[in-house]
């Protein structure tokens, strides 16, 4: 936005100039609008997807949790992702994501890194809140929305590290909502999920789920797969964010 009124603003500066230099009649409301239309229809506007995913990205960490191996030595046990919900260094993450872990590693936005708690957990949501031990100055905090309002075909975008990738940005469409999801390993079953289509992967598991005004309504939480490949086909679940905020505490919106 800012760049598009710099933009503008540079095309009207420059327009007025030439008027001066030229010893032309005065600028008109006409010229203004014809150098605001020529400057928008040549410049290429981000998209909404890359938008949402630029203002939730401040508050996207990679969760990395560690156990011991065969033989007792400190080994990487996976990766998810998390969101910061509170600026104090509270975040949302997937209950399956730092179970069983001995130590979690947390990497902010800005790349730096901070051990990290669990201090709460829902498991009938497969969710966990950490508290990061090492806090930014500048953390920034997620938005977070009631999904009450919410429709099926609404666009949503997903934000994580899939393999550990990221943040990758995701883009799609809520599918419909009040699905039921069973584990992989059949332990579990939750319902009352978001379901979606943009692409998620393992590690993908704890990000945010988020509107195209960057606000989250949903914590990813599961794929859907008839193999045991356990990749994206087009099906992904997410936790509303009501049921989310309350495993931390938050009120209901």
């Amino acid at each position: 936005m800012w760049a598009a009124i710099a933009l503008l603003s540079v095309a009207l500066i420059a327009a007025v100039w030439q008027r001066q230099a030229g010893g032309g009649a005065p600028l008109t409301q006409k010229d203004i609008d014809a150098a605001v239309l020529r400057t928008l229809t040549t410049q290429v506007m981000p998209s909404p997807a890359a938008r949402a995913a630029e203002k939730i990205r401040p508050a996207v960490v990679r969760v990395l949790s560690y156990g011991k191996d065969d033989k007792g030595q400190e080994s990487e046990q996976g990766v998810g992702t998390g969101v910061v919900i509170v600026d104090k260094g509270v975040i949302l993450t997937n209950l399956h994501v730092v179970q069983g872990a001995d130590r979690l590693k947390i990497t902010f936005a800005d790349g730096s890194e901070s051990g990290a708690t669990v201090t709460g957990a829902q498991p009938e949501n497969d969710l966990a809140v950490l508290q990061a031990q090492t806090i930014p100055d500048d953390l920034i905090a997620a938005t977070m929305r009631s999904t009450g309002d919410l429709v099926a075909g609404d666009q949503v975008v997903a934000v994580g590290f899939p393999f550990g990738i990221g943040p990758s940005v995701s883009a799609g469409v809520i599918s419909g909502f009040d699905r039921e999801f069973k584990s992989p390993e059949g332990k579990q079953v939750i319902g009352n999920l978001i379901q979606f289509d943009a692409a998620a992967n393992p590690g993908n598991s704890g990000g945010p789920l988020v509107t195209m005004d960057g606000e989250v309504v949903g914590i990813v939480t599961g794929i859907l797969n008839p193999t045991s490949a356990r990749t994206f086909v087009g099906i992904g679940f997410a936790v509303p964010i009501e049921s989310a905020a309350s495993a931390a505490g938050l009120p209901p919106f």
